[in-house]
C-alpha cells in the first residue's frame, strides 16, 4: 500500500502504460517514470492509526459500524521496519449466508495521522492525512471438475463412506452440460499482509515499488498462460522471505546448470540419432517402448486438462520419440488393405547380428516383471482411487507405471552391453549430460521437501547410470567395432593414413 504521494505517482505511470501500446509508448512511459518527483506527506517515524473493515460491499462508507470494524491499531511508526512497527492479529470470522453462496468479501484498510479520522463525513477529516486500499479476500475461480470422479466399482463399503467427500456428477447427462456455462466457486484467503511503501529520496523513480508491480504483473501473465497456478506465487514469496540467501543462490545456479545440461543432452540426443547409421548394439525395442511411454503421458495430460505449455512440451517430445523409431527401424505404409497401416521392419544392422536376439531376450523377461507391476498398480488404483471413467483409469494406471517403473526400460541396453562386451555404440556425450542432471536431481532431493517414496525414486536412475559407467570401465573400446556414426577405429586410422599419403604426394608434386 502506498501513501498518497506514491499512489499518485503510480497512477501516472499506469496511465502512461495504458496509453502507450509499445515502442514509442514504452519510451514515453520510461520518460514519465524519470520525470515523476514526489514528496512524502508523512515524516519518518510519524505515528499513524490503522482501521481494517470487513464488508461484503466493494464501496465502503460505513465507518461507524462496529460490526465491520475488525482491527484498529494506533501509533504505528511510519517507515520504521522493525518489531515496533509490526502488528499482527488472529481472528475468527463467521460468514453470512450470502457469503456462503458465492458472495464477495472485501478488506477496507485505512491509515491516517494519529488523531485524524478516516471518515470523509467527519468534520475533522483531512484528505491529505488519510489514505486507504480495498482488497478482495474472496477469489472466484471455475469449479474444479474433480467432482466428476467416482468409484468405478461402486458398492464397496469404503467407497460409500468416502462418497460425501467428493461431489459425484452423473455421466449420463452427456456433454451438453460440459459445454454449458462454467460454474464459479469462491475461495477464501485466510491471510492478509499489509505493507506500507516509503521513499525519502529527493527525486526517485520509485524503483522498489515498480519492481514489485512488475513481479506481480509477471505472475498474472504466467497465470493467464496456465504456467502458474493460484498459490504458487505465494509459495515463491515464502521461499524468498524464509529461505537462506546462500542456499537460494546455490539453488538458482544449480537450476541454471540443470537447464543447460538438459538442453545439451537434448541437442546431442538429436545429433546422435540423426547421424546414426548402424543399430548394432542398440536396443530398438527400448526406442519403441520409450515412444509408447511418452504417448501415454501425453494422453494423460490431455485427459486432465493440463495447461497448453506443458501439453506442447509433451507433444513435441512424443513426436521426437516417434522420429527416433524411424531412425531405429524401417517404417513403411502398407496400402494392401482398405485402411493404410504402418509397418515396422528391422534394419539389417540390427537383425543381422546378435543384437536383436539379446534385445528380444531382455525384453521378454522384463515384460513379465513389468506386466505384473502394471496389473498390481491398476488393481490398487481401481479399488481405492476415483476416476472420471474407465478410460481415465487406464490412462492414470499406465501413467503411474511409467513414472514408477519407467527406469526398467533402460535395462535391455545393459543386457545387450553385457552380452556384446562393448559400450562403444552408445551416445556417451548425451548420457554424460543426463548423468550430470541426475546428480543435480539428487541434490534437490535433499533440499526440497518431498515424500520419502518420491525422494527414493530420484536415486533409482543413479543405479542404472552407475552400471553404465561400470560397463564403460569393464569393456574397453574395440577399435574394430563400428561406432554410432557407422565407422570403426581401424577405418579412421586407415582414412588418416590415406590423407597423410595424399598430402605427402601433393608436396612432392609441388
Amino acid at each position: 500500500m502506498a501513501p498518497p504521494a506514491a499512489a499518485a505517482a503510480e497512477g501516472q505511470v499506469q496511465r502512461g502504460q495504458q496509453q502507450g501500446g509499445g515502442g514509442f509508448g514504452q519510451s514515453i512511459t520510461g520518460i514519465i517514470r524519470i520525470a515523476v518527483f514526489c514528496t512524502n506527506l508523512f515524516q519518518k517515524a510519524e505515528p499513524l492509526d490503522m482501521w481494517l473493515y470487513l464488508s461484503e460491499r466493494e464501496k465502503f462508507n460505513e465507518f461507524s459500524s462496529e460490526r465491520e470494524l475488525v482491527w484498529h491499531e494506533t501509533n504505528i511508526p511510519y517507515a520504521l521496519w522493525g518489531p515496533e512497527s509490526t502488528r499482527s492479529l488472529s481472528m475468527k470470522y463467521y460468514p453470512s449466508e450470502a457469503l456462503k453462496h458465492n458472495g464477495s468479501l472485501y478488506a477496507h484498510v485505512f491509515f491516517a495521522r494519529s488523531g485524524y479520522p478516516p471518515d470523509p463525513s467527519d468534520p475533522e477529516y483531512q484528505p491529505l492525512a488519510v489514505f486507504g486500499k480495498t482488497h478482495s479476500i474472496v477469489t472466484h475461480l471455475p469449479k474444479s471438475k474433480a467432482g466428476k470422479k467416482r468409484s468405478l466399482l461402486g458398492g464397496s463399503k469404503d467407497s460409500d463412506e468416502k462418497e460425501p467427500l467428493i461431489e459425484v456428477v452423473d455421466d449420463t447427462q452427456g456433454d451438453s452440460e460440459d459445454n454449458g456455462p462454467v460454474e464459479w466457486v469462491s475461495y477464501w484467503k485466510p491471510n492478509i499482509t499489509i505493507n506500507l511503501v516509503d521513499d525519502f529520496t529527493g527525486s526517485h523513480k520509485m524503483t522498489k515499488w515498480q519492481l514489485f508491480l512488475q513481479i506481480d504483473q509477471s505472475f498474472q501473465i504466467h497465470r493467464s498462460y496456465g504456467s502458474m497456478l493460484e498459490g504458487e506465487a505465494d509459495e515463491l514469496k515464502r521461499v524468498f522471505l524464509e529461505g537462506n540467501p546462500y542456499l537460494l543462490g546455490i539453488t538458482m545456479v544449480v537450476s541454471l546448470l540443470h537447464s543447460v545440461f538438459d538442453f545439451l543432452a537434448f541437442k546431442n540426443d538429436i545429433q546422435f540419432w540423426n547421424k546414426n547409421k548402424s543399430m548394432e548394439g542398440l536396443s530398438a525395442k527400448s526406442v519403441i517402448v520409450s515412444f509408447i511411454c511418452q504417448l501415454i503421458v501425453f494422453l494423460y495430460l490431455l485427459d486432465n486438462e493440463t495447461s497448453w505449455m506443458i501439453l506442447a512440451s509433451s507433444g513435441i517430445g512424443c513426436c521426437i520419440e516417434f522420429w527416433k523409431i524411424g531412425k531405429a527401424m524401417h517404417i513403411e505404409i502398407d496400402r494392401t488393405g482398405r485402411i493404410p497401416m504402418l509397418r515396422f521392419r528391422d534394419r539389417e544392422s540390427y537383425a543381422g547380428n546378435k543384437t536383436k536376439e539379446y534385445d528380444d531376450m531382455a525384453m521378454k523377461y522384463l515384460s513379465y516383471v513389468l506386466f505384473f507391476l502394471v496389473a498390481c498398480s491398476s488393481v490398487y488404483s481401481l479399488k481405492y482411487e476415483r476416476h472420471k471413467s474407465w478410460y481415465s483409469w487406464i490412462l492414470s494406471s499406465l501413467t503411474s507405471c511409467v513414472y514408477m517403473f519407467g527406469f526398467i526400460m533402460m535395462c535391455p541396453q545393459l543386457f545387450i552391453n553385457y552380452k556384446l562386451k562393448s559400450v562403444a555404440h552408445l551416445p556417451w556425450r548425451q548420457m554424460t549430460y543426463k548423468f550430470l542432471n541426475t546428480i543435480i536431481d539428487d541434490l534437490f532431493a535433499f533440499v526440497i521437501k518431498m515424500p520419502i517414496l518420491h525422494r527414493l525414486s530420484v536415486f533409482r536412475d543413479d543405479v542404472i547410470f552407475l552400471i553404465y559407467v561400470y560397463q564403460r570401465w569393464k569393456y574397453p573400446v574395440d577399435k574394430k567395432r563400428v561406432n554410432e556414426f557407422g565407422f570403426s577405429g581401424d577405418d579412421e586410422v586407415t582414412e588418416g593414413a590415406v590423407d597423410t599419403a595424399v598430402k605427402e604426394e601433393e608436396k612432392k608434386t609441388n
